[in-house]
């Protein structure tokens, strides 16, 4: 670390330059993420569910409309009077644009026909499948509804590929609504916070080299494997909202240097050694976080861990070489364009004769605040009880999009969507089940409670696909994970193998897959945290106390998000529908909340750690080290909120939920545990928060903060 702070003092126009040339062409390249990601991935690809899926498409091609056109006839003409004019339009589509099949009311037979139905007559529908492989794009896709327009007939778009762009569509808007509310704020919170317009700049501008550089990764990523829609804006903000954190650590110690009397060179060294080594360490830990992701089997997961392990490495790469490289260029002039001479100094005075008197407070009744907090959170916690799993569904749009409206018109007019559980019955010797096989699993999957019927779909080599349909009103219930379980359990005829899949099976494969996974994500967190934190303290204790302290905040925050969005508390104010909570998006949550947790750890225990080292009794450190690091702890968790807190101006009530979960996240940690509960137990454990083996304290005095 020597060395590299060495090099940057040394060269620091080189670095810098180089950093942001570098930086802002992979942007530019980057830039053309957008149409490449995807709107899938969220499915165990391992699972029962995921091969019944492979084997229809491998016999049939693809079972599942893109697109469900809904057309309704204007008053005084009918469903059939329309019949020629919405013929001729399908067929004009099949001509112009690749499409596997297209099954209307019109062109189909009885049973499917009556499907395609409205149970008042009053509409019909279009299933339109596109050709897998036509490299249709998310720009692309939304030139072709207009194509399905029929004039002077009402037509409402469905289907999954609709829903999907829907989704991806508003995600990108919203990012650019997020940036730009998030940027000029975050500056005007800089600018009171150091006192000046030049300090105030540099994490901001560092920030949007972070947002270039995510692009760029994500435009990588996609080169090699499926990349989710929704890791284009975790990515980003977490990339950008981490280059601010990081730079506002940076800058509070460099100016502190310069205020010792340390000349700008000099300033930028000792900087890049204490300050620079914390982020390293606060990057590492993030990135080990979100590692935990990478061991789930869904494509959504993995892309969000790999894209939030890239903003993570961006922010802590470039708070290394463009912020220290810029501060030595600075060098008093980072106290420039101030309103008021001296402002920072009398601001930061005033911070630690705060948070002086607060830990001073805390320290005098340890055990009460210790034991007041641990209460209160795990009293928040207390609705976590009652959590359970559920999916990314229509709902999650606003109530106005059309593509919502279009698929509530779908669920509540139509006697069957089409959607039901798929059958797969295979000959286990190469060759097709008999006629009595399919007949006696039709027979006996039709005799499940809430299955409304059997429908023989297809039948080609050695395959023969059932589906059966759910009875009206089944489909969004807790009753169709219990139909596909008991549909599961059916015995399959000798000599045959017997698949169940479709849409409720794969959702409920994945939550099972999410479940079965989570256990190896937290021992990865845990277990890496632990020995980077040992590292870094030269203690056994206080590792061990930040990953407690990580997950009572997690816990009280998960019960909070569950009262609100799962129980319905509250959820008005959010517009927003109460549902389940929708498993990849609490991994996202455990891994960012379980990173900043132990991130603000580092924040406030390395100043700890180096005023012991220095000689200071454990009450002495407590008091330095919360003097010296609640306004930056604070301040980062402050311009974190508002950074991420632009989720909860999306559309989507799904961004809502991480928004609000970080905002939760965000105070409940940043104050009430690292201000006032950690400082409660490092008193409370005394001399045993240092205590280490002989092997341990020669490695911390190797690599790790306080030397």
């Amino acid at each position: 670390m020597n060395r590299w702070a060495t090099f940057v003092v040394d060269r620091r126009w080189w670095v810098l330059g180089l950093a942001v040339v570098v930086v802002v062409l992979a942007g530019i390249w980057g830039a053309g993420v957008f149409g490449r990601l995807s709107q899938g991935g969220f499915y165990d690809p391992g699972s029962e569910s995921a091969e019944v899926q492979r084997i229809v498409d491998d016999n049939f091609g693809p079972q599942t409309a893109d697109i469900i056109a809904i057309y309704t006839p204007p008053p005084g003409r009918t469903v059939a009077d329309i019949g020629p004019e919405v013929t001729a339009v399908l067929d004009r589509f099949a001509a112009e644009v690749p499409t596997h099949s297209i099954d209307s009311y019109w062109s189909a037979t009885p049973p499917a026909k009556q499907l395609l139905l409205s149970k008042d007559g009053g509409s019909a529908a279009a299933a339109v499948t596109l050709e897998p492989g036509s490299e249709i794009t998310v720009q692309t896709f939304q030139g072709l509804l207009p194509k399905l327009e029929v004039p002077g007939v009402d037509a409402q778009f469905a289907g999954n590929s609709v829903v999907g762009v829907a989704f991806t569509t508003r995600l990108e808007r919203d990012l650019l609504s997020a940036e730009a509310i998030a940027l000029p704020v975050t500056l005007v919170l800089l600018v009171f916070i150091f006192g000046g317009l030049v300090a105030a700049a540099v994490p901001v501008f560092v920030g949007v080299l972070a947002v270039l550089s995510a692009l760029a990764t994500l435009r990588l990523l996609t080169m090699y494997t499926e990349v989710s829609s929704f890791a284009l804006n975790v990515t980003s903000l977490i990339g950008l909202g981490l280059a601010i954190d990081y730079g506002l650590f940076i800058v509070s110690r460099f100016r502190e240097e310069l205020d010792s009397g340390a000349d700008p060179a000099t300033a930028t060294h000792r900087t890049v050694l204490t300050a620079g080594r914390t982020v390293m360490f606060s990057g590492l830990l993030l990135m080990c976080a979100f590692a935990g992701m990478l061991v789930f089997p869904q494509a959504l997961l993995r892309s969000l861990g790999l894209g939030a392990i890239a903003a993570v490495l961006s922010a802590a790469v470039l708070s290394l070489t463009a912020i220290p490289a810029l501060l030595a260029i600075l060098g008093h002039r980072i106290n420039a364009l101030t309103w008021r001479e001296g402002a920072a100094r009398r601001g930061e005075a005033r911070a630690r004769r705060f948070w002086g008197s607060v830990v001073t407070k805390v320290m005098r009744r340890p055990a009460l605040v210790a034991v007041t907090i641990t209460a209160g959170l795990l009293l928040l916690a207390t609705p976590l009880l009652r959590a359970s799993f559920g999916e990314i569904e229509y709902t999650a749009l606003p109530a106005g999009d059309p593509a919502r409206a279009a698929t509530q018109t779908l669920l509540d007019e139509f006697p069957s969507t089409g959607n039901g559980v798929t059958l797969v019955l295979r000959g286990d010797d190469g060759s097709g089940p008999a006629p009595a096989a399919v007949t006696a699993v039709s027979r006996a999957a039709a005799e499940v409670d809430g299955v409304a019927q059997t429908v023989t779909v297809a039948a080609r080599n050695d395959v023969v696909v059932l589906l059966a349909l759910y009875a009206q009103g089944v489909e969004e219930t807790p009753q169709a994970g219990e139909i596909v379980r008991e549909l599961r359990d059916l015995p399959p005829p000798p000599g045959t193998d017997l698949l169940v899949g479709g849409g409720r099976a794969m959702v409920d494969d994945s939550n099972a897959a999410i479940a079965r996974s989570m256990p190896a994500m937290i021992a990865v967190m845990v277990l890496s945290t632990l020995v980077l934190l040992f590292l870094a303290f030269g203690s056994v204790v206080l590792p061990l106390k930040a990953v407690a302290m990580a997950g009572l905040s997690l816990a009280a925050t998960f019960g909070v998000l569950t009262w609100v969005f799962q129980l319905g508390n509250g959820a008005e104010l959010l517009d927003v529908t109460p549902s389940p909570l929708e498993p990849s998006f609490v991994v996202l949550i455990l891994a960012v909340v379980f990173g900043l947790s132990t991130d603000y750890e580092v924040f406030l225990m390395s100043r700890m750690v180096e005023a012991r080292a220095a000689g200071a009794s454990t009450e002495e450190a407590v008091r330095f080290g919360t003097e010296r690091t609640g306004r930056v702890v604070t301040s980062a968790a402050l311009l974190l909120i508002v950074v991420t807190g632009a989720f909860t101006i999306s559309g989507l009530s799904i961004m809502r939920f991480l928004g609000v979960g970080m905002i939760l996240a965000l105070i409940i940690d940043a104050t009430v545990v690292r201000m006032l509960l950690v400082p409660s137990l490092v008193k409370l454990m005394g001399e045993a928060n240092w205590w280490a083996p002989a092997w341990m304290k020669r490695a911390h005095a190797k690599v790790g903060i306080g030397h």
